[in-house]
């Protein structure tokens, strides 16, 4: 089955790409591994204006959604600009909040790009809790609103800053919708990953095009084109998973479509890193920003056992 996007969907793509392309997305990414967030509040306003994160919120808390499948088309995009911040957390967020109290009182900002939200599920450490102002933990006892957070940790992705959230706070549901929640995460984590894999096929490819040894580009090299083109392969397997799964939303679908793109997306950082050679491992240089996100991405919100249990049991 072939999945196409719609004139409107294919528009709505080149305009985020535009956008993102004019906003020097890496240097937002660098400003914000170092705690500087300025830039990148800048550039999530820009793409809340441009209705990205009210694709998750229901159009009776002043969102346009649920609309799984533009959700899916926006984050390729943000993938493939490795834009920063939490993109996947908000949406998970929003797919939290259903009860019409916390609804009403937080969806609409999320919406609108006024406020950023991370949540902490089964665990105490969140994504990005020291610029997030809505800070969520699902725990035994439902879900939490969390008055503050621990200093910040490292991640695999310098961009994706973990912190522990305090215990305690405002109990805002008893039994939070926590699957979907995941659904809607997952989904938004494939479709990122799948953008960071074809960011870092296209670098590449045009990288063994200009780098020469033996007087001529390593790209005639056969097995520099046999990496790349199972690179390529794998990537455009998992582009019609992740919009299938986004018109069905199937958590088995959306596990298959996830399982897919991140495993895509690594092994395409793999080749990457491999062909670019020993500029490939300096944190200077912006490949970096691309690989270390493919790797995080890939048990985000799942590991790949936890995909292939979950298609396993459907």
């Amino acid at each position: 089955m072939r999945f196409l996007l719609d004139t409107e969907q294919r528009a709505f793509a080149a305009s985020l790409d535009a956008m993102l392309t004019a906003a020097d997305t890496p240097r937002a990414v660098r400003d914000w591994s170092r705690g500087e967030h300025a830039r990148g509040r800048a550039l999530w306003s820009r793409i809340a204006e441009a209705g990205v994160f009210a694709l998750a919120v229901p159009e009776a808390y002043e969102g346009l959604g649920p609309r799984p499948v533009e959700l899916a088309v926006a984050f390729v995009e943000l993938g493939r600009h490795a834009v920063p911040g939490p993109l996947v957390e908000t949406v998970a967020a929003a797919a939290l909040l259903l009860d019409p109290g916390p609804a009403k009182r937080f969806l609409p900002a999320l919406a609108s790009g006024e406020s950023m939200a991370t949540v902490a599920c089964g665990g105490s450490y969140a994504v990005d809790g020291d610029v997030a102002t809505v800070r969520l933990a699902q725990a035994a006892g439902g879900l939490w609103l969390v008055p503050g957070r621990g200093p910040v940790r490292p991640s695999l992705d310098p961009a994706r800053r973990l912190t522990r959230l305090l215990p305690g706070g405002e109990l805002l549901a008893p039994d939070p919708p926590v699957a979907r929640a995941l659904l809607w995460a997952r989904l938004a984590t494939a479709a990122q990953a799948l953008g960071v894999g074809l960011t870092l096929l296209e670098r590449t490819v045009a990288y063994v095009g200009q780098r020469v040894q033996f007087g001529v580009p390593i790209g005639s090299f056969q097995a520099v084109k046999h990496r790349l083109a199972d690179a390529k392969t794998a990537l455009e397997f998992a582009r019609p998973l992740v919009l299938g799964a986004a018109v069905t939303m199937a958590p088995a679908d959306v596990a298959a479509a996830k399982l897919s793109a991140c495993e895509a997306a690594y092994a395409t950082a793999r080749a990457a890193l491999q062909l670019h050679g020993a500029i490939g491992y300096t944190a200077e240089y912006d490949l970096s920003l691309w690989l270390t996100k493919a790797r995080a991405l890939r048990t985000a919100w799942g590991t790949p056992d936890d995909c292939r249990a979950e298609i396993v049991s459907s």
